[in-house]
């Protein structure tokens, strides 16, 4: 007799979650991970030490649930610092358990059953799940490749909002195309957002690891925007300390209040030594993050695809490559820890639709040394 599946039906279709899978793999074949974005080196010695001393220092119990006061202040001072916005740090700046926490709070505060949440795909794996944890149900308007950039069509936009649409998802820096979206598309979400009185929930936290002197605009510095945007940002990824999950949310008191009722019942509080040690470094964040150091490695593995004869996209931003595979693009990465000791992820994964059948993701965010062995190996495959 079968087990019975005692998983709600919303969340059908969200099992093992093809990193477990190919991380499994990677390790079974003793291949090459370039499937999870993570770093190989850990972040600057200023972060690390600050965490060392905070722990020393008795920083060990539960903090603020809204996050202690230096780094809500700390936050505050980085947006008005960089983007000229101006938080309360006591009531606009909420601390979370990484960007994760603050996108599962803000759409689960937000969105719920009969109302829909308009995002743009390919999307992170957990905004999916996010919006069926919800209860709402998600429309996705795609991303399409033109040669080596990513766009989208503005009239696919118009026509996912319907009168449900409550939230828009934007993600800039994109993961995993690595896309910078510009001014253009930027006014076209808030031109909708506000006219059809919707709040935009912005994923930004690739926001220091962007290449080529391009600038990052958060769509809350547009007219308008500033009282419906919750803006979401990681340490995480800007001091290369994934595993310390300290993110937080930004925005207008009102949305901010509804963000917290949520928050408060996931994981309540989190990380307390890394909370100071994140505000020391968050005055230094342009200096500190790796960002020159991440585009050489992104101009190294790229440029080797390239002469491998892979069809690649250089990214602007990320940590992230997407190239144009032959075939079946979960087909191609189950056998490519076989064929070549290398592990990707499937872009398709992170489609609703056929789009990304063809398109998978590596993650470059290694060793130069990594990168090349990688290289080396997927040579096996090349066209």
């Amino acid at each position: 007799m079968a087990e019975p599946d005692r998983l709600v039906p919303r969340m059908h279709g969200f099992g093992t979650t093809v990193f477990a899978e190919m991380s499994a793999l990677a390790v079974a074949t003793g291949s090459v991970n370039l499937g999870q974005g993570f770093p190989d080196t850990d972040g600057p010695p200023l972060i690390l030490d600050a965490a060392v001393e905070a722990i020393r220092s008795g920083h060990n119990q539960y903090p603020p649930g809204v996050g202690i006061p230096a780094l809500r202040h700390a936050i505050a001072d980085h947006q008005r610092r960089l983007y000229d916005l101006d938080l309360d740090p006591d009531g606009e700046v909420l601390v979370t358990a990484g960007a994760t926490e603050a996108i599962a709070a803000a759409v689960t505060a937000l969105a719920g059953n009969g109302d829909e949440v308009v995002l743009f795909e390919p999307y992170f794996d957990s905004y999916a799940a996010t919006v069926a944890l919800s209860g709402a149900t998600r429309r996705s308007v795609t991303l399409e490749r033109n040669g080596q950039h990513w766009g989208f069509d503005h009239d696919a936009l118009r026509a996912a909002i319907t009168p449900r649409t409550k939230v828009i998802l934007l993600n800039t820096p994109h993961n995993p195309t690595g896309t910078v979206f510009g001014v253009e598309d930027l006014a076209v979400v808030a031109e909708l957002a506000i006219e059809h009185d919707l709040v935009v929930v912005s994923d930004e936290v690739y926001e220091h690891l962007i290449f080529d002197e391009r600038v990052h605009v958060p769509i809350a510095t547009l007219p308008g925007m500033r009282e419906r945007t919750i803006t979401i940002g990681s340490a995480g990824k800007t001091f290369s300390v994934t595993g310390w999950k300290i993110g937080w949310a930004c925005g207008p008191a009102d949305l901010l209040r509804a963000v917290r009722t949520v928050k408060q019942f996931l994981t309540f509080v989190n990380g307390a030594p890394f909370q100071p040690a994140v505000a020391v470094a968050l005055d230094q964040a342009e200096k500190l993050a790796p960002t020159a150091a991440l585009q050489d490695q992104r101009d190294l593995f790229c440029a080797g695809l390239t002469d491998l004869g892979f069809d690649v996209v250089v990214p602007q931003a990320t940590y992230f490559a997407t190239v144009a595979v032959d075939g079946d693009a979960v087909d191609y990465c189950r056998e490519l820890p076989t064929r070549a000791g290398v592990v990707a992820i499937p872009s398709s994964v992170f489609y609703d639709s056929h789009a990304g059948d063809h398109f998978v993701r590596f993650a470059f965010c290694k060793r130069p040394e990594v990168l090349r062995d990688a290289l080396t190996r997927l040579a096996a495959v090349a066209r």
